[in-house]
């Protein structure tokens, strides 16, 4: 899953990075508001959650939120901001945003709002299956047959993307959208290293593999009852 975050102070922005792709989602960044306009807009359709610092060089955070409502209404959008009165927080929602969070702020904290807001959104499951294999987010926890499987965090986010459109093709490009951030080279075979390890570490031996290649397209885990 994809985060935006638009926040001018460098030492937030970079510790919210670390934690939040540690949590497993793909995380960019602007230190202004120009540039997090630009990256709203332009992939708007990518981001699961957008987080806005409401006062920002060029552009504010109230700015950003009401042009990305203009085109859309639904991306979950969270102020993390210093301005702490209930004028404030009143204003902030109804410019359009879901979530408000007064800084300083709990970083575990923040990840559960996220979920929140993700589960209201999309309907999220904590958990998710495929024959024996189980991946669990609230846990952050990848079983086969009750056996706790070691996943990097790239691994784990890729599962959980196949595994949320079990059934569908994940086209290699919406892979690299949605697991890797604007700034990572766009070179696609390395989706197919990623795929290989959680074959290797997944596949039952001597069967066809649980990930189906769809040459040319992507990849597609098919629907186990």
């Amino acid at each position: 899953m994809r985060i935006l975050i638009v926040e001018d102070e460098s030492a937030i922005s970079g510790f919210l990075k670390e934690g939040l792709e540690e949590e497993g989602f793909a995380v960019d960044v602007a230190d202004n508001g120009r540039k997090g306009l630009e990256l709203a807009l332009d992939y708007i359709d990518e981001y699961d959650v957008m987080l806005l610092d409401w006062m920002l060089p060029g552009v504010s955070g109230i700015e950003i939120c009401r042009s990305v409502r203009k085109v859309n209404q639904v991306v979950p959008i969270i102020f993390l901001t210093a301005k702490n009165t209930v004028d404030d927080t009143v204003f902030g929602l109804e410019t359009g945003a879901n979530d408000y969070l007064k800084k300083p702020f709990a970083f575990e904290e923040l990840v559960a709002r996220i979920r929140v807001l993700m589960r209201k959104n999309t309907g999220e499951q904590n958990v998710f299956t495929t024959g024996d294999i189980q991946l669990n987010i609230e846990v952050h926890e990848v079983t086969k047959a009750g056996k706790q499987i070691i996943l990097t965090q790239k691994e784990f986010a890729l599962l959980e993307l196949l595994l949320r459109n079990k059934g569908k093709v994940c086209r290699r490009t919406r892979i690299m959208e949605k697991i890797w951030d604007v700034h990572f080279d766009k070179d696609t075979a390395v989706i197919d290293v990623f795929i290989n390890g959680l074959r290797k570490k997944l596949d039952d031996k001597d069967s066809e593999s649980f990930i189906q290649t769809i040459r040319g397209v992507g990849y597609r885990i098919t629907i186990e009852e």
